[in-house]
């Protein structure tokens, strides 16, 4: 898999291909560190300086590394394009971008990881 970030105006781009994922949707964050050591246990939890409730992307109040979700095909692959105006590419850098085996509730289901981590399953 591979990721890209750049500044595109005062937005951030954020694009990458997955491949070997289950078809459907799945989570996709910025997570606190860029520790690969322990596979993606090691990368921390969501990055989220201001210490808000997990959310969607569009949402005022959001985790920044709160990226949404991307679609796996029927291949396994997920070619992705988000812009994002809270992320910024410097907010990356040093960081890991984390894809879930899961579909990411944005915050808003009834099951008490929605609000901290969408309910997406395991990294």
């Amino acid at each position: 898999s591979a990721s890209r970030a750049r500044s595109w105006g005062p937005r951030c781009l954020v694009e990458g291909t997955v491949d070997g994922l289950q078809p459907g949707p799945h989570g996709l964050h910025v997570h606190e560190f860029g520790d690969l050591s322990d596979a993606c246990d090691s990368c921390g939890d969501h990055f989220n300086p201001d210490g808000e409730r997990h959310g969607g992307p569009q949402d005022e109040h959001r985790h920044v590394g709160d990226l949404g979700n991307i679609w796996a095909d029927a291949t396994g692959r997920a070619a992705f394009r988000l812009e994002d105006s809270r992320l910024k590419v410097w907010d990356i850098i040093g960081r890991s971008v984390v894809v879930d085996a899961g579909e990411d509730d944005l915050g808003r289901g009834s099951h008490p990881l929605s609000g901290l981590t969408g309910n997406s399953g395991p990294r």
